[in-house]
C-alpha cells in the first residue's frame, strides 16, 4: 500500500463518511416515498368502498 500524507488520509476518510451518508439518505428517501404512496392508495380505497354502497 503506497504512503499517503495525512491530507489525503482526511479527504478519505470526509470522502468514505460522505458515502455511507449519501446511500443511508437515498435509502431512507426511498423508503420513506414507497411507503407513502402505498399509505396514501390504501386510505383512498376505502373512501371509494364507502361511497360505493
Amino acid at each position: 500500500m503506497p504512503q499517503l500524507s495525512p491530507l489525503n488520509w482526511v479527504l478519505l476518510f470526509i470522502l468514505f463518511w460522505s458515502a455511507v451518508f449519501a446511500m443511508s439518505v437515498l435509502i431512507w428517501w426511498s423508503s420513506k416515498v414507497f411507503f407513502r404512496s402505498e399509505s396514501s392508495s390504501s386510505l383512498v380505497n376505502p373512501k371509494e368502498n364507502k361511497w360505493n354502497w
